[in-house]
């Protein structure tokens, strides 16, 4: 790896860092921390080792959706592979603004150990369009069933992340069906980036519509593997009910019992849809945020900051850890090559 990736990379995870550290302190720093141990000092612990049972079923299945998608192409990796690449992308996707770094390092490490970088960015477009079909699905239905969790302001949150979301996948659309349609798009952004007088324009529509090449082969992919597509979609629908189950299992880890698993399901995924197309690393303050608003009545003043901790290590925080670790020994492992 270049020396000057490696330092973006450090910056990268020290900002992450120094972003949990004043979320924290603005969030509990009023919090009677005798209180907040206790809270967490009596929870089942049980219930948290079953919920990041599900975390790791979560990734296990994303890995499992892309090393299937990379069979039909004609790539073979084992599954240890393929977990290995979706804890590196997810270490990248969690320190980087709008999670924009996680995918093309996984592409660079799948070309160094011989899967085509064609074939493996296809793949991963895949995997990224179903789950966005998916998250964006559930997001809306959920919310229909439960419109009485947007108030006190969330439902413009809420409407914010879908539509970002939306537009996300409607342009990732345009970009798979519709190459001459995307290329006139994006000369008319230039044509505006130029009348600003913006550096680099040229080179980077260059850059850029030498990359709708790898859109087009998904169209191709899509339209000769309908089957497959529809099943990367069902395998994507399974790992995020994995995702959207963990806060059940630590509401359950405080003796609580009033709220289902089906209700807590659909109050993480309007949580998920709503803040997971903020461009911060991790969406980290935004998450915390809107936990504590989306959650408080479900809590009470006494749980919430418990559960929030609790919630957010579990489907967060140490499987970032975990990929920082994934990383590393990677890196060395391609050093020592």
């Amino acid at each position: 790896m270049k020396s000057n990736f490696k330092l973006k990379t450090v910056f990268n995870f020290f900002v992450f860092i120094l972003l949990i550290g004043l979320t924290y302190y603005l969030i509990f720093r009023n919090q009677d921390i005798n209180q907040l141990r206790e809270v967490l000092h009596g929870c089942n612990k049980l219930y948290l080792l079953l919920g990041l049972y599900l975390m790791f079923c979560y990734f296990y299945m994303e890995a499992f959706n892309v090393k299937k998608i990379l069979k039909t192409l004609g790539e073979n990796i084992t599954i240890t592979q393929a977990l290995k690449y979706t804890f590196i992308g997810y270490f990248f996707s969690s320190i980087t603004p709008a999670a924009s770094g996680g995918q093309p390092v996984e592409i660079y490490y799948m070309n160094k150990e011989n899967v085509k970088g064609t074939n493996a960015t296809l793949a991963l477009l895949i995997h990224l369009c179903s789950f966005q079909i998916v998250t964006i699905l559930l997001g809306i239905i959920c919310a229909i069933i439960n419109y009485d969790m947007l108030k006190d302001g969330f439902i413009y949150l809420f409407i914010v992340g879908v539509s970002l979301n939306f537009i996300a996948l409607t342009l990732m659309m345009v970009c798979i069906f519709s190459t001459r349609l995307c290329e006139i798009v994006i000369n008319f952004i230039f044509k505006i980036f130029k009348f600003f007088k913006m550096k680099d324009t040229d080179e980077k529509k260059k850059h850029i519509l030498s990359s709708l090449d790898k859109y087009h082969e998904s169209s191709i992919f899509i339209k000769e593997h309908k089957i497959e597509f529809v099943k990367s979609i069902l395998r994507v629908m399974i790992q995020v009910m994995f995702y959207f189950a963990v806060p059940f299992f630590v509401y359950k880890s405080f003796g609580l019992m009033e709220y289902s698993m089906l209700k807590m399901f659909a109050i993480q995924s309007i949580l998920f849809i709503s803040v997971s197309s903020i461009p911060l690393p991790g969406a980290i303050g935004v998450s915390e945020t809107a936990f504590l608003n989306i959650y408080k009545s479900i809590y009470g003043e006494t749980l919430l900051g418990g559960a929030m901790l609790l919630s957010r290590f579990i489907s967060f925080y140490i499987f970032v850890f975990i990929s920082l670790i994934v990383v590393i020994v990677n890196m060395i492992k391609h050093q020592i090559k």
